[in-house]
């Protein structure tokens, strides 16, 4: 299927996010997706086969770079922040709603691995979404416990809308490769092989300003930004799609599992083959597969559709 896009930005803080806008052939009446990547990845490493898939089943479709990725602003390059990567999504979301005259109002998040986590938090932080995609959702290693869950939501949505983020000291991990084949002398923060091949694979391709260089910083708030605390505020429809035998250490099947039965909201759970990586490559069976799922669940969530 043919790429159609014209290219966009908007604002998310100090940064400029910029992306591409994939129209729906009826727009102005269609739904329209909010896509973004996962660690590091940018617009051009994959997403943009799923986001041709979904213009052509009839939805609207912005698909852009975190801060500091790829064709997005950012003075600092390179380094995932997921407060910053969740208030893009916001403002993502914010700059959508000004567009309503190519699209009919009604807005999905959608996210891939560690944004496939941030959209289970932002989407229960956000008021007015039609629903939420979660993909492949990178929701850790073990689940989070909470005295007060609902007093630990309310901290994290204040300061998800006005919390000043300087005033926290911070983890950092890195800087260091995203990816390595040689782990004892060049350890990275993806360690299985099997994201070193798709990182290489995708990250190689030509125009897709992917560098195997990433710091994780994350400050060190007072509760966690994670969907332990958030799942259960979800109000809007939500379909989580999880990899069978993901290697990825931060895709435990057990808190992907605890989430979903978090969420008090419509629900749909999808389990795929192929691991973590496996419906990312464009063509096969589980690409197939996952993107009819979740067109599926998209319409069946819309109005107009």
């Amino acid at each position: 299927m043919p790429l159609d896009y014209c290219l966009i930005e908007f604002i998310s803080g100090p940064n400029i996010l910029r992306g591409r806008w994939y129209a729906a052939q009826e727009g102005a009446s269609a739904p329209c997706v909010i896509m973004a990547h996962g660690t590091s990845a940018t617009i051009s490493m994959g997403l943009e086969d799923y986001a041709s898939q979904f213009q052509g089943a009839g939805l609207n479709v912005i698909l852009y770079d975190h801060a500091g990725f790829g064709d997005s602003d950012g003075l600092v390059r390179q380094v995932i922040n997921p407060w910053i990567q969740a208030r893009g999504f916001k403002d993502a979301f914010l700059h959508t709603q000004t567009l309503n005259e190519l699209h009919n109002g009604q807005i999905f998040l959608w996210g891939d691995s560690y944004a496939a986590m941030l959209v289970l938090v932002v989407g229960a932080f956000i008021e007015g979404l039609a629903g939420i995609v979660s993909h492949i959702p990178a929701t850790g290693t073990s689940n989070i416990q909470s005295s007060n869950l609902k007093a630990d939501f309310d901290i994290l949505k204040t300061m998800f809308e006005v919390g000043d983020l300087s005033e926290f000291e911070v983890d950092v991990i890195g800087p260091l490769p995203v990816v390595s084949a040689d782990q004892l002398h060049a350890p990275s923060l993806l360690k299985p092989i099997q994201a070193f091949s798709w990182f290489i694979t995708h990250g190689g391709r030509f125009g897709s300003h992917w560098q195997n260089l990433v710091s994780k910083v994350t400050p060190k708030t007072p509760v966690p930004l994670m969907p332990q605390i958030t799942a259960a505020f979800i109000k809007v429809p939500t379909m989580m799609l999880v990899g069978l035998n993901d290697e990825m250490i931060h895709c435990n099947p057990a808190v992907q599992k605890a989430v979903f039965n978090a969420i008090t909201a419509p629900k749909e759970f999808y389990e795929l083959d192929g691991g973590h990586f496996g419906c990312l490559y464009a063509g096969s069976s589980l690409f197939k597969k996952a993107v009819q799922l979740e067109i599926n669940f998209m319409k069946r969530n819309s109005q107009a559709m």
